[in-house]
């Protein structure tokens, strides 16, 4: 049988994938599974951030034995990630064996200065006309305003310095989904992905999407490419690079 690993980003939750997670449930009779890594969950309902203290090696850990306990029965293991979760699943994917993994906004580099200058100066126009509190950018930003510790920071540092060296260890075929407008991960980051995987990768751009890439205007589309590269068989090409509006 056939199963999905899901893994979200640092300071998020697994709602930052549901509507990928939901939409597989209901279209195939895989096995899914979202993990949510330790001191996460922002957003679920009685649960919020608590990253004080725990290490990225408990984050790596808990995504692994998940990976782990799917695999025991499991022969087709696809993996998505979503930004740091993103770098996680390419380091799962670099050591065992999986079927095909999936990059959404993953975090090889992070924070677009200019695109968050112009969230900034949207957020302002937006206060002005009093419309602020309807955006889910802004909203976003304020829940985890001042819930992050610096030492959680840190710790999301090591992880990224631990997970990049195996981009370059990746046999699987990789689908790479990048928004234009992210304000966390520039877009310009996918070359480094691509570059470094060795393996069949393909790239596709969304003009309209921000960091919370299964969460925006765009999430359907999203959703529809990713399941299209799940489902279909793969050609012989290297790489391949579509934008979609």
């Amino acid at each position: 049988m056939t199963a999905c690993l899901l893994i979200h980003g640092f300071t998020g939750g697994p709602y930052e994938v549901e509507p990928l997670d939901k939409y597989l449930r209901e279209h195939t009779d895989w096995r899914i599974e979202t993990v949510c890594l330790p001191g996460h969950g922002l957003g679920e309902e009685g649960k919020g951030l608590d990253l004080a203290g725990v290490s990225h090696k408990v984050w790596i850990k808990t995504a692994e034995e998940a990976f782990l306990h799917i695999r025991e029965k499991e022969e087709t293991i696809y993996l998505i990630g979503f930004s740091m979760g993103g770098m996680i699943a390419s380091y799962l994917a670099a050591k065992y064996q999986v079927e095909k993994l999936v990059l959404l906004s993953a975090s090889r580099k992070f924070f677009s200065i200019p695109r968050m200058s112009m969230d900034i100066a949207n957020f302002a126009w937006k206060a002005v006309r009093r419309t602020l509190n309807t955006d889910p950018v802004f909203a976003n930003y304020r829940r985890k305003f001042g819930l992050v510790p610096f030492s959680a920071s840190v710790e999301f540092l090591k992880c990224m310095k631990f997970t990049k060296p195996y981009l370059k260890k990746i046999k699987t075929p990789v689908f790479i989904v990048q928004g234009i407008q992210d304000g966390m991960v520039p877009y310009k980051s996918v070359h480094y992905l691509d570059k470094e995987i060795p393996a069949k990768t393909e790239v596709v751009y969304f003009y309209n999407s921000k960091h919370l890439i299964l969460l925006g205007e765009d999430k359907d589309l999203v959703i529809q490419a990713v399941f299209s590269f799940l489902t279909k068989k793969l050609n012989k090409k290297n790489t391949s690079v579509r934008a979609l509006q």
